[in-house]
């Protein structure tokens, strides 16, 4: 079994540029997401994988800079990009993050990998009951071809699990349950927009903690305005 973290990150967000490398107090997106995985328990791989377009020498080049292994792929086929990048490094299993998610809850990402593999589940996922940017997903390897050979929908080529989303009949699925207290699938705690930006910045300064947790980023988010 070869775990597998892919983490999907470019420069050309159109709403807000550049948004992975931009600093949130005194990391950069891309490190608050690698800080909080170096907590993870679970052994597995992580890789960035970007687009081949020159804008994203700059992730590249962040990569280098912090030994990170780097992929490059499809820029508007993401899922051509992950499939790519998990048959090139053998991954029977591939967690599925985005570069635009700071607070990604670490502990139930543990959990979440120990059910899938523990349920043989095709894919497993979490963000349907945390706060919007803190949850994640799994799917095994054999489940992301299927998608590969069978998702030829925009949809799917753009957002990777929208196949087996839409197809769920032929796929093994687990839902971890989580903690009410972090029950809020109403929130967001992702950054996509410069308010989003804003408010993620906020949560970092109003902390005393390097490592926030879901509960107290919840606790700031509502206390943005």
């Amino acid at each position: 079994m070869k775990i597998g973290i892919i983490i999907q990150a470019r420069m050309g967000s159109s709403r807000l540029p550049g948004k992975v490398l931009k600093k949130i107090g005194t990391k950069n997106l891309l490190e608050h997401i690698l800080f909080r995985l170096s907590k993870l328990k679970n052994n597995v791989e992580i890789i960035i994988a970007t687009s081949n377009l020159s804008q994203d020498d700059a992730i590249e080049s962040f990569c280098a800079q912090n030994n990170i292994d780097c992929f490059r792929g499809s820029e508007l086929n993401v899922l051509e990009r992950y499939y790519l990048c998990a048959k090139e490094n053998d991954f029977t299993h591939i967690v599925r993050l985005t570069g635009d998610n700071p607070f990604t809850d670490i502990e139930e990402l543990d959990h979440l990998i120990d059910l899938h593999v523990s349920s043989f589940a095709d894919y497993s996922r979490s963000f349907a009951v945390l706060p919007k940017g803190v949850g994640g997903e799994i799917f095994t390897f054999d489940a992301l071809e299927q998608s590969y050979n069978n998702g030829f929908k925009e949809n799917h080529i753009e957002h990777v699990n929208e196949y087996i989303e839409e197809n769920e009949h032929l796929f093994t699925i687990a839902e971890l349950a989580v903690n009410a207290n972090k029950r809020r699938p109403d929130l967001s705690l992702t950054v996509d927009t410069p308010e989003d930006y804003r408010k993620a910045c906020f949560i970092v300064e109003q902390s005393k903690n390097e490592y926030i947790t879901t509960e107290e980023a919840i606790k700031l988010c509502l206390q943005y305005v």
